[in-house]
């Protein structure tokens, strides 16, 4: 049996950007995303701390080194850019695996996303 398990999380990072006119994502620094051990096209969940709101989309690297955090498309309407959000990853595995998996969990600087 296949268990979806917590695989990866970004804790607490401000919010940088909001391009409405975006196709859809959520844009993250690569310094992050290999932290957590996430890869561009993964489907995330991000929990905004501000209002509570849940979205689920995909990632898709930024640029490097910036602390960049930028929600697209629709989901630039549920963040203000200064918003505290989680970024959560999923994976699928097998039950045993999954007892003794540990995730990757980064906890970055929260003024400036980068991990210090």
């Amino acid at each position: 049996m296949l268990v979806q398990v917590l695989k990866s999380k970004i804790h607490r990072v401000k919010v940088t950007e909001a391009d409405l006119n975006y196709i859809g994502s959520i844009t993250i620094d690569p310094d992050l995303l290999e932290a957590a051990n996430m890869i561009e096209g993964e489907r995330v969940q991000i929990v905004n701390v501000n209002n509570g709101e849940r979205i689920e989309t995909y990632v898709i690297a930024g640029e490097r080194g910036g602390g960049g955090i930028c929600l697209n498309g629709p989901a630039a309407r549920r963040v203000a850019v200064g918003d505290i959000v989680i970024i959560i990853g999923y994976g699928f595995m097998d039950f045993e695996e999954a007892r003794s998996f540990k995730p990757s969990l980064v906890f970055p600087n929260t003024e400036t996303n980068r991990l210090d």
